[in-house]
């Protein structure tokens, strides 16, 4: 069969035609879409991608704030502050790639990855940075690169910078999760963080969304606030005096807590060295972020001789009037151990022995007690055990050398601080109870806290047990208020008041022989004021204090700056009558860090120049060390 020439001519020319139309209509199609997506329909999508962010945000809680105490009022201590955060709507972008290389450069992230984020042509929401700064915001705004926005969000902020940031801690990122990393931040991290919401969508089943279909969305709960015991006038105070004692005695590091001791309460915890939580990333040193208050088990020394004196006053064995006889040492398993001045005293009353600091006292009063009494006295004062306080890294010390009740020894030396290890905050609350007549309290550090519904859950004091009486306690109180009248704590003393303590100077423990490190000890006081009605327990504790030998010279005076401080702060009556006299003899023996209304303080000059060495341990035990 022929086919015509003109014919085939004919259909081929058709056929082109058509597959010509075919393209042509088929870019026309692509063109209009594109018009629609970019021009017509910019604003609906852009409401999708905000609404996506919007949602996500519903589904994000806030978190809770943590305040401390006033007077008056409350004031910030962690905060939720607004900042920029940069997301982008990648089915928005006309050039992913040059997207990814632009923003990139000014949020200093791969462009690599942002290019594979930006590639998701159907994506509505991908997030790029959180916190961006005022010059990011800035520098992404002017790019005006369609896909990319930015949205309010939360981060945590600390206000006054290094204030207390021991013991609140702070928020960062472990790898995807941001949470409390330390402290109270890390302690109530659960509560403060909230209850993240969720979102249900019916899906295709290519995974996709069904058009039409209800989100179900449950909303976040926002975390709970807590207001700390800490007043913050006091904790600024407490601070700087600690950082003064530092430079002052050239020591390595040390704290001050004060406590309510009628209920436990922590008005002040201060640490230095500290750092500023709103830039923990700069901290170079980690232990910067320990609360050694809490955290640092230490031989405290002669401050523990008061715990031994008031089990012997509970136990009945002594009185405060009771008499031995000092005979300057005391020998036992190959061992001499003295008082520090090599002197022996005659008879001496259980007053005076704590005046002098006599070891060989609190000796004689352990072996009244025997080593099981005496143990489980310490055991009922809180030593060997976590205070149960609401912060994180609580150390419980180590008292093991008291369950070999056959090693007099390790009794003997434990009688005045020496062999066992305690914290501060375990004094603290040994030393309050003896201050509220003999009841040990839980160390209370949460006030209130403030419910997300509105309510205020007011947190009440926790008694722990009962642990010396009334009475024993009260002459105990006594007992230290002559050791400040009339031994080696003077000057902790403050004019017009009635103030009781015990200083102590212990020896460190090197970590590689396990005997003394030579040189080295740690000053401590604790103590509480007024004798008759006790208001504030205060323990210092300075560690490795170089150009001062005894506490009396060092923990002690900071003791007294503390305690007048907080005397006249809250107006408590003078307990006795006092001279201008008085006040100017105290001046010249501290550094003076009044308190004034613009929270300012000025640092003048002290004394550091030992006076009387407070009696501390000396064993001699032809040149062998008691082991720990």
């Amino acid at each position: 069969m022929t086919v015509d020439r003109k014919n085939l001519e004919d259909i081929l020319n058709w056929r082109i035609y058509a597959l010509v139309f075919l393209f042509f209509a088929m870019g026309l199609v692509i063109i209009t879409r594109f018009y629609s997506l970019q021009v017509v329909r910019h604003e609906q999508y852009q409401a999708l991608a905000e609404g996506q962010h919007s949602i996500f945000k519903s589904l994000i809680p806030k978190r809770g704030e943590i305040f401390m105490k006033d007077r008056s009022e409350r004031y910030p201590l962690a905060v939720n502050r607004e900042t920029k955060m940069a997301y982008a709507v990648p089915k928005e972008m006309e050039n992913p790639a040059q997207a990814a290389f632009s923003v990139a450069s000014v949020l200093q992230l791969d462009a690599n990855d942002l290019q594979e984020k930006f590639s998701k042509a159907n994506d509505m929401y991908e997030p790029l940075k959180h916190r961006l700064s005022e010059e990011e915001s800035d520098k992404l705004n002017a790019l005006q690169l369609s896909g990319i926005h930015l949205s309010d969000e939360n981060y945590r902020y600390y206000p006054s910078s290094e204030l207390a940031a021991n013991v609140v801690g702070f928020v960062g990122w472990k790898g995807d999760s941001l949470g409390g990393r330390y402290g109270f931040e890390s302690f109530e991290d659960e509560t403060l963080q909230g209850t993240e919401g969720s979102l249900f969508h019916e899906r295709d089943a290519s995974g996709g969304w069904v058009g039409g279909k209800a989100r179900e969305i449950t909303q976040a709960k926002d975390g709970d606030s807590f207001v700390l015991t800490l007043d913050h006038i006091v904790q600024y105070q407490a601070e700087k005096i600690i950082k003064n004692a530092i430079v002052k005695y050239q020591a390595d590091s040390g704290s001050i807590i004060v406590m309510e001791p009628g209920t436990g309460k922590i008005l002040a915890m201060a640490n230095s060295p500290t750092f500023n939580p709103n830039e923990y990333a700069k901290v170079e040193d980690i232990g910067a972020f320990r609360n050694t208050a809490i955290s640092s088990a230490y031989e405290s020394g002669s401050v523990f001789k008061t715990l031994t004196i008031a089990s012997g006053l509970d136990s009945g064995k002594i009185t405060p009037d009771s008499t031995y006889t000092d005979t300057g040492s005391v020998f036992e398993a190959g061992y001499t151990i003295h008082n520090s001045d090599l002197k022996s005293n005659g008879v001496q009353t259980m007053t005076q022995v704590m005046e002098k600091s006599l070891n060989t006292g609190v000796i004689y009063v352990e072996k009244l007690l025997g080593n099981k009494d005496f143990a489980e006295y310490m055991k009922r004062f809180g030593f060997g055990e976590l205070t149960g306080i609401d912060l994180m890294g609580e150390a419980r010390g180590n008292t093991n050398n008291l369950n070999n009740l056959r090693s007099n020894i390790q009794f003997f030396t434990a009688a005045f601080g020496q062999g066992i290890t305690v914290t501060p905050i375990q004094l603290a609350s040994a030393y309050s109870a003896i201050a509220n007549g003999g009841t040990l309290m839980k160390p209370q550090i949460i006030d209130s806290i403030l419910h997300t519904g509105g309510e205020e859950e007011v947190i009440a004091p926790q008694e722990i047990r009962k642990v010396i009486s009334q009475k024993a306690a009260m002459e105990t109180g006594k007992i230290l208020q002559s050791v400040v009248d009339n031994g080696h704590g003077k000057r902790a003393g403050v004019p017009g008041y009635l103030v009781g303590g015990k200083t102590g100077t212990a020896q460190i423990v090197d970590a590689q022989t396990g005997g003394y490190a030579q040189g080295r000890s740690v000053g401590s006081f604790a103590g509480f004021a007024p004798i008759n009605d006790p208001k504030f327990t205060i323990v210092v504790e300075l560690d490795n204090p170089k150009n001062v030998e005894w506490a009396e010279s060092s923990a002690a005076p900071v003791f007294g700056e503390m305690m007048k401080f907080l005397l006249g702060y809250y107006n408590i009556e003078p307990t006795q009558q006092y001279t201008q006299a008085d006040l100017d003899k105290f001046n010249a023996a501290h550094t003076i860090l009044q308190f004034s209304p613009d929270a300012q303080v000025e640092a003048g000059k002290i004394n550091a120049s030992p006076t009387t060495p407070e009696q501390s341990i000396i064993i001699k035990a032809d040149s062998k060390k008691v082991k720990k």
